[in-house]
Parts: structure tokens; C-alpha cells; sequence
């Protein structure tokens, strides 16, 4: 050959010898390439089946019934927790009343204009055959609150 340059006599030329040894280094470049580009496709797969998550508002008033009703369904579990068979539940009002033996539990869930919930608990009646009725039926309404 004369003045032009033949690619394959040149690699061949080169690496010396037949050429086998340039094929290997290609075949190592492109089974690389191969490897990098596997790495990047798993990687951008990983990361859009981990998903987003948009949560949307919750409107000021959904917050306060919730509130409430977690409050109110805790005060009247409380109350039977400690034996306390319920008489009178008006949810609307948010009073319950019970009674255990001959002492009578009123619990009161009021809604505060803060948003937050009010609870009472009063006990009225022989008080005395059961003193700490009261101290138990308010821990039972904490637990139930998870606090």
C-alpha cells in the first residue's frame, strides 16, 4: 500500500502481531460501555418505581371532627374500660353518662375554639366505695389517646 492508511492495518500494525489483541481491548471497551449504560438504566428505574407522593390540603374543618370524634370515642372506651356502663351518649351535646355500682361518671367532650378538644370527667354519688374510679377512668382515656 502507497500512500493511503488502511484503520485495520494500522490497529493491526500497531498492537503488533495479528490483531487478536485489539479485538480483546474492544470487546473490554464495549462490554464497559454495556456495564455503564445496565448501571444507569437500573439506577433512573429505581428511582421512578420509588414514586412520589403529593398529599393534598386538609380542609380546617375535616381536622377539628376528627379531633372530636377520637376524643369522644376515647372518653366513652375509657369509661367502659373501668366498668362503667354507659346510660346516656349524646354525641351532638358531648356528654355520656354511666354509672359503676351506685356512683355515677359524666364525661364532657367540648370542642375548644382553638381547634383543640376539651375532656372532663366528674363522678358524683358514693364516691367513697370507689375513690379512685376517676384517677383510673382518666388513664384509660390517656391510653387510649396514646399519650
Amino acid at each position: 500500500m502507497a500512500s493511503g492508511i488502511d484503520l485495520g492495518d494500522s490497529e493491526t500494525a500497531r498492537l503488533g502481531g495479528d490483531g487478536s489483541s485489539g479485538r480483546a481491548a474492544a470487546r473490554q471497551r464495549a462490554t464497559a460501555v454495556k456495564h455503564a449504560i445496565l448501571g444507569v438504566a437500573l439506577a433512573a428505574a429505581a428511582a421512578l418505581s420509588s414514586g412520589c407522593v403529593v398529599y393534598e390540603p386538609v380542609p380546617a374543618g375535616y381536622g377539628q371532627a376528627s379531633t372530636f370524634d377520637r376524643s369522644w370515642n376515647a372518653a366513652v372506651g375509657a369509661m367502659r374500660d373501668q366498668g362503667v356502663s354507659i346510660t346516656q351518649e349524646d354525641r351532638g351535646a358531648g356528654i355520656v353518662r354511666g354509672t359503676r355500682g351506685s356512683i355515677n361518671v359524666t364525661g364532657n367532650v367540648r370542642p375548644q375554639a382553638d381547634g383543640t378538644v376539651r375532656v372532663q370527667f366528674d363522678t358524683s354519688g358514693a364516691t367513697s366505695a370507689d375513690p379512685t374510679l376517676i384517677d383510673r377512668i382518666t388513664r384509660s382515656y390517656q391510653t387510649r389517646m396514646g399519650r
